[in-house]
C-alpha cells in the first residue's frame, strides 16, 4: 500500500542550494588561527564542480532541516540519467574540501625592531545501489514522461521529462509535491530549452538502514557543452537571499562566471588584534559589505590554488580518494593518499581548486549561472592578517622610530576595519584602546634609564 503523505519540493538551486518550497609587506606562512567556513552562514548549500572539456560531476549537499519526509530535489539537466551517472557520498568529502579553501584569519608577531633582516625590505611574493530501472513511461494528460526510476542510497529519483510546464506542474501537485507560486513559469523556461528534471525525494527505510541523521550530498555526472548550474528554481519562494559555494575542481585553472561579474574579494589586510575573538562576525559582516558595494549582483572569489599545497593551511588538502570521490578521474590510484602541503618536484598536482562564493535573489540573479574554464592558475585566498607589535625590550634608535610609528600602523588597521566591515570607526578604536592598541605614542624613556639601570646588581 502506498504511504500518501504531502512531501516539500526542493529545487536545486545550486542544484543543492535546496530551495525550499516551503600594514607593511608580510610574507606568507604565518600562523592560521581562524577560518570562515560556510557554517557562518545561514541557508548555505554547497556544491562541487568537477569540469573537464564537457564533462562533469556535480556534488550537491544542502543543509537542510525538518522531517526528512518532507524534503525532495529537482535539478534541471541537460541528459536523462542513467543509473550509473547517479551516486551518493559522504558529506565530510565537501567539509573538507569547505575547511580548506575557507577565508583564513592568520597572526605574525613583529621582531625586535633592532635587529635587521634584508627580508623586511622585500615586498610579499606570491609562493610559489541496488536499483529497479523502467522503461519510459507516458503520464497520460500531463505531458510528462517519466524517462527513468531508480533508487541510489537513500533516495528514490526519477528522471522527467515535459511538453509543457503547465503539465509538470499539475503532475508534480498531483504526486504529492507542494509548489510555490511562480514555479511554473520558471519551470517552463527548462521545457523550452528541452532540459530533462532530476528529482529525488527520500526513501524513508533506506534512510533508517544508514543510520545517519542528516541527508548525504547527491551526486551526478553527465556531458555537455553548456558549463551551467541552475540556480532559479532556488529562488521562486525562498525567503530572503540564499548563500551557494561553488568548488570548482579542474586541470586548467580558475572557473568564473560568464554572465555575473566575478569579483575577488579584498584579501591580506592587517585588521585590529580584537578581530581575533570575532573573526566570524567580522567576516559576515566584510562580506555584506562587498555584496552591497557590488549592487547585489556579483560572484565572488574567495579562494583559487593548486590542490597540492596552501599558504598557511586551514586544513589538509585532499587525498586522492577524496579527489577521485568528487569527479577527479585523472589522478593517479585513489589509494595513493593524501596530497602533500608544498609541490611534489615534479610541479602542482594536476588539480586546480575555485572557491566562489554568491548571495542571490531571484531580482539580482535572474539567471542561471554560467561558467567558463580560464587558464588562470594564480593563487589567490581571502586572508587577513594580525600583526601583534613587539614588546620586548629594545633600546635603539631603530626601536624608538618603531613605537612612534605604532599608533600610526593602528589608525590604518581601525579605518580598514572601518571600510570592510562598515562598523563605527569610533567604536573600533575604543575596541583598539581597550585591548592595548593604544593610539597614543609612548612616553619617550628618559635617556639617564640607560646610563646604569642595566649594571645594577643586588648587594
Amino acid at each position: 500500500m502506498r504511504r500518501s503523505f504531502k512531501k516539500t519540493l526542493f529545487a536545486a538551486a545550486s542544484a543543492t542550494a535546496a530551495l525550499a518550497l516551503t600594514g607593511g609587506a608580510i610574507a606568507f606562512c604565518g600562523f592560521y588561527v581562524a577560518k570562515a567556513d560556510t557554517k557562518l552562514f545561514n541557508k548555505a548549500s554547497k556544491v562541487a564542480l568537477m569540469r573537464d572539456g564537457d564533462r562533469t560531476v556535480m556534488t550537491m549537499a544542502n543543509d537542510f532541516q525538518g522531517d526528512l519526509k518532507e524534503f525532495a530535489v529537482v535539478v534541471p539537466v541537460p541528459v536523462v540519467l542513467e543509473e550509473g551517472q547517479i551516486h551518493v557520498t559522504d558529506s565530510a568529502i565537501l567539509d573538507h574540501l569547505d575547511a580548506y579553501t575557507a577565508p583564513r584569519l592568520v597572526e605574525y608577531f613583529d621582531e625586535d625592531p633592532c635587529m635587521v633582516y634584508e627580508r623586511e625590505e622585500m615586498a610579499m611574493a606570491a609562493p610559489m545501489d541496488a536499483v529497479t530501472v523502467t522503461a519510459s513511461k507516458r503520464q497520460k494528460g500531463y505531458g510528462v514522461t517519466i524517462e527513468a526510476e531508480y533508487t541510489v542510497g537513500e533516495y528514490d529519483i526519477q528522471i522527467l521529462s515535459a511538453e509543457q510546464s503547465d503539465g509538470l506542474a499539475a503532475w508534480l501537485t498531483d504526486n504529492g509535491y507542494k509548489l510555490p507560486e511562480g514555479a511554473e513559469a520558471t519551470l517552463g523556461s527548462y521545457i523550452k530549452q528541452n532540459t530533462k528534471f532530476f528529482v529525488a525525494k527520500v526513501n524513508l527505510e533506506e534512510q533508517a538502514q544508514t543510520g545517519l541523521h542528516y541527508l548525504r550530498p547527491l551526486q551526478i555526472a553527465f556531458e555537455s557543452p553548456k558549463f551551467v548550474l541552475p540556480i532559479r528554481l532556488g529562488t521562486v519562494n525562498a525567503e530572503g537571499k540564499q548563500e551557494l559555494f561553488v568548488f570548482g575542481l579542474t586541470r586548467s585553472g580558475r572557473i568564473e562566471t560568464t554572465n555575473y561579474r566575478t569579483v575577488k574579494l579584498p584579501t591580506g589586510q592587517n585588521v585590529p588584534l580584537y578581530v581575533k575573538d570575532e573573526f566570524g562576525d567580522f567576516y559576515k559582516s566584510m562580506f555584506r559589505e562587498q555584496v552591497e558595494k557590488e549592487n547585489e549582483r556579483a560572484v565572488f572569489l574567495e579562494y583559487a590554488w593548486d590542490m597540492a599545497w596552501c599558504d598557511p593551511c586551514a586544513a589538509d588538502p585532499l587525498s586522492r580518494q577524496e579527489l577521485r570521490e568528487l569527479g577527479v578521474y585523472w589522478l593517479g590510484s585513489a589509494n595513493s593518499g593524501a596530497l602533500p602541503r608544498r609541490p611534489a618536484p615534479g610541479g602542482a598536482q594536476d588539480v586546480y581548486v575555485t572557491r566562489l562564493h554568491v548571495s542571490y535573489d531571484a531580482e539580482h540573479f535572474p539567471e542561471d549561472l554560467i561558467f567558463k574554464e580560464t587558464g588562470d592558475r594564480s593563487n589567490f585566498h581571502g586572508r587577513y592578517v594580525l600583526r601583534h607589535p613587539y614588546k620586548g625590550d629594545a633600546s635603539c634608535e631603530a626601536a624608538k622610530d618603531y613605537r612612534a610609528e605604532l599608533p600610526k600602523r593602528f589608525e590604518k588597521e581601525a579605518q580598514t576595519l572601518a571600510n570592510l566591515t562598515g562598523w563605527d570607526i569610533d567604536d573600533i578604536r575604543d575596541r583598539m584602546n581597550a585591548g592595548n592598541q593604544s593610539f597614543t605614542p609612548p612616553e619617550p624613556e628618559p635617556w639617564w634609564k640607560r646610563l646604569w639601570g642595566g649594571d645594577k646588581k643586588e648587594g
